[in-house]
């Protein structure tokens, strides 16, 4: 697929290599339109460096910082901001998640939970924020100091969304790390299943997990058992959908947003050590429950030190729930680890938590009806 063509975005400040730029996306009710994006290349580069498409959540844009911070681990990087918006405060506004400044070329932005599903599907702000993450990779990918088969994609909550929704498009991708967001929204027990439930674009069109079968790129799912928007059984019924290797991720406490999500040290763990090996660095490769204990083996390149049992008695939605983490045994057979841990009397959902260092590995969400 050909790069988009790229300009420099003026008024803003920018290093030998940081740049705020523009790039041409689709046209939007007849009008074109381009994306304003920060573009930044590691300071050392030893040969052509990985690179990694950045996808904001609702009320972000752009981000600067973000860009920075996968620079600082080697990694070409582009965020994108996917509502025609660039990364200044508009002092006007009135609406906290329309609070960046509009720039003259501007697609069309989120309204609400898929509002805007009947416009034409070509007008729709998730078509256009989908094509916005493949032209980015096309960019990416065409730059002289990036490999091009190493390039892969985050997104956190709304850019989660979208990230999971890509994954089944774009198979280029060579990973991708959905924060947050996820598919199967429809039967949500919480917003997004009210709005989504008879929403039958959405389960027919829009849904991520309609294409998850054809995401064969590794995926760290990355998330907490507090989360109010996307629930861990909707996102679990995600990842049990890839045709591709995945790793799960949920850390007590991480709470929802762009800096809760891209200031833990496991995105950058997982994609380097995707970019360097081909898989993540740990995986559950057997999960069960056994005389009243769950039992979960771990394959890891990286010794763990510690497991946890995550578990609840509540019901409903997942991020509403009581969690209680309980410390459970590790045993260790080679690159094979065994974590168990008996479960409270009433369990009505759980996974475990192996930690090697500061990084968090988890078995896959398990609910017992």
């Amino acid at each position: 697929m050909k790069a988009p063509a790229m300009q420099a975005a003026e008024g803003f400040e920018v290093s030998e290599n940081l740049k705020a730029v523009f790039f041409d996306a689709l046209d939007w009710k007849g009008q074109p339109t381009k994306v304003f994006a920060w573009l930044g290349l590691p300071e050392k580069r030893d040969g052509k460096v990985p690179g990694i498409v950045l996808v904001h959540g609702g009320g972000g844009t752009a981000f600067k910082d973000w860009v920075k911070k996968w620079n600082d681990q080697g990694f070409a990087a582009i965020s994108i901001a996917v509502e025609g918006q660039i990364d200044v405060k508009d002092p006007d506004a009135t609406d906290r998640g329309k609070s960046w400044k509009q720039h003259r070329w501007p697609g069309p932005r989120r309204s609400g939970i898929y509002g805007d599903s009947a416009e034409p599907l070509k007008d729709q702000w998730m078509y256009h924020a989908v094509a916005d993450t493949v032209l980015a990779n096309s960019l990416l990918r065409s730059l002289p100091d990036v490999d091009p088969d190493r390039v892969g994609v985050m997104g956190i909550s709304w850019g989660g969304v979208i990230t999971s929704t890509v994954m089944g498009i774009d198979s280029r991708f060579a990973f991708a790390i959905p924060t947050y967001g996820c598919g199967n929204l429809s039967a949500a027990e919480n917003q997004y299943g009210r709005a989504l439930g008879n929403n039958e674009l959405y389960k027919q069109v829009w849904d991520p997990i309609l294409r998850l079968e054809k995401a064969t790129m590794p995926a760290l799912w990355f998330s907490w058992p507090g989360d109010q928007h996307f629930p861990l059984d909707k996102q679990a019924s995600c990842y049990e959908a890839m045709a591709g290797d995945y790793m799960v991720s949920l850390i007590p406490g991480m709470k929802h947003g762009h800096g809760a999500g891209w200031n833990p040290p496991d995105s950058y763990a997982f994609a380097r050590d995707v970019v360097e090996s081909g898989a993540p660095w740990c995986r559950p490769t057997n999960a069960r429950v056994k005389d009243g204990s769950a039992m979960v083996a771990f394959a890891s390149t990286k010794a763990l030190d510690c497991a946890m049992l995550v578990s609840t008695s509540d019901a409903g939605v997942t991020g509403s729930r009581n969690w209680v983490e309980s410390p459970a045994t590790l045993k260790q057979s080679g690159n094979s680890w065994m974590a168990s841990a008996p479960l409270p009397s009433g369990t009505t959902a759980w996974f475990i938590n192996v930690k090697s260092g500061p990084l968090t590995a988890s078995s896959d969400f398990k609910a017992i009806p």
